[in-house]
């Protein structure tokens, strides 16, 4: 009873760690370039990213859960106190910086935490995987910021047709979409890609499959979005801002949910609760948090950080959406706010250093690096605290 009991603390702080990333980071950041380019309402937006984290959570959450659960920590498992002081410190900063209207990095926040209540707990440090997860937290600027700058540039240069190039950048988005990996398309409790899906039902080479597949949906995203603009450029553009940021939406709840209930994994075992009911759960939290609490993040990421145009925000979310599902296949801990930010900033540099924010950008930095800090040493000094009273 009292174990169950511990469990019901643990799932309640769980709840509130998604509410607060589902209002923060999740629920704000993929459709805000959208927004900043006015295809799409604060309070709509808010309300469809809800829905699509919700349903990537559940079909794509599992490797980031896992690994929030099991793989930063060696030698100890999280025990129920733990999870409770780790999942509560990290939704209390990301809920402050969510009032506070700066993105706290919910990946910085919760890794930091798990960590810390972990080596209270007497765990060894993760070595290994901390160098994953610090090798893409510090690409992720440059990289996103980078591809952002480059393909903003493209689409701002006179040399190139717009009506080519953004369908050419629609093919690129279906590359990857071949290759995303679905719980629905792999075995039990496996995941896979339309391409090794395809691969596994034809007698092929899967190298040549791979590259069927994908320039199928290459040529078909390419296609579809070239007969839109061709009808009407401003709306194919808006078209394409709108399922991009959809995609982003689907990517930031496979990633998120880990973030929310990873600590809980752990405590499943016992009472035989399978992986899907809890990204359920996790999803629904996220989706509360992006009804409720998303459009204030909107607001600021949209309109405070740069002021963007629809080249721009395509600019932006396309390299988000590859980051992201990058993090989700090799589960890796990864802030939505980082990417978003990191693109918003690449692509507004493409208009001019007046478009970007720099004051903005510094504190938010400076947010970032002080969540993790301060993650780790609170959640280690909170559990000590607790262990030694208890």
């Amino acid at each position: 009873m009292a174990s169950l009991a511990i469990l019901m603390v643990a799932a309640a702080a769980s709840l509130f760690m998604a509410w607060a990333i589902g209002a923060g980071s999740s629920g704000s950041t993929p459709f805000a370039p959208a927004v900043g380019a006015n295809a799409i309402s604060v309070m709509r937006a808010g309300f469809i990213v809800g829905i699509l984290g919700l349903a990537g959570a559940v079909f794509q959450g599992a490797n980031v859960t896992e690994a929030v659960g099991q793989e930063l920590i060696q030698g100890v498992t999280l025990s129920p106190t733990a999870a409770v002081v780790g999942l509560t410190t990290a939704a209390i900063l990301v809920a402050v910086g969510v009032f506070a209207g700066y993105p706290i990095a919910t990946a910085f926040t919760v890794t930091g935490a798990v960590v810390g209540v972990g080596l209270a707990l007497g765990g060894d440090p993760a070595w290994a995987k901390y160098q994953q997860i610090a090798a893409l937290w510090i690409a992720v600027p440059f990289v996103g910021g980078g591809v952002a700058y480059g393909t903003a540039r493209l689409l701002r240069s006179e040399s190139v047709a717009e009506r080519l190039a953004v369908p050419a950048l629609a093919g690129v988005v279906g590359v990857i979409l071949a290759n995303v990996q679905f719980v629905f398309l792999g075995p039990a409790g496996e995941q896979d890609s339309v391409v090794t899906a395809v691969g596994a039902a034809v007698d092929a080479p899967l190298l040549a499959v791979r590259a069927g597949v994908s320039l199928a949906f290459a040529a078909a995203a390419a296609l579809a979005l070239w007969v839109d603009i061709r009808s009407n450029g401003e709306r194919g553009q808006r078209h394409f801002l709108l399922v991009l940021g959809g995609l982003v939406a689907f990517s930031a709840g496979g990633s998120q949910v880990g973030l929310a209930i990873g600590p809980l994994v752990p405590l499943l075992d016992p009472f035989g609760l399978p992986i899907v009911a809890v990204l359920l759960g996790g999803g629904l939290g996220l989706l509360i948090g992006s009804w409720t609490g998303a459009p204030r993040m909107i607001k600021a990421l949209s309109q405070d950080y740069s002021s963007l145009g629809p080249r721009r925000s395509i600019a932006a979310l396309i390299p988000s959406f590859a980051i992201a599902q990058t993090a989700v296949f090799f589960g890796i801990p990864v802030s939505f706010n980082e990417i978003i930010v990191s693109a918003i900033v690449g692509s507004g540099y493409a208009a001019g250093n007046s478009a970007v924010s720099g004051e903005k950008m510094l504190k938010t930095v400076a947010a970032w690096v002080g969540s993790l800090v301060l993650a780790l040493g609170v959640s280690y000094g909170a559990f000590a605290a607790v262990d030694f009273v208890v």
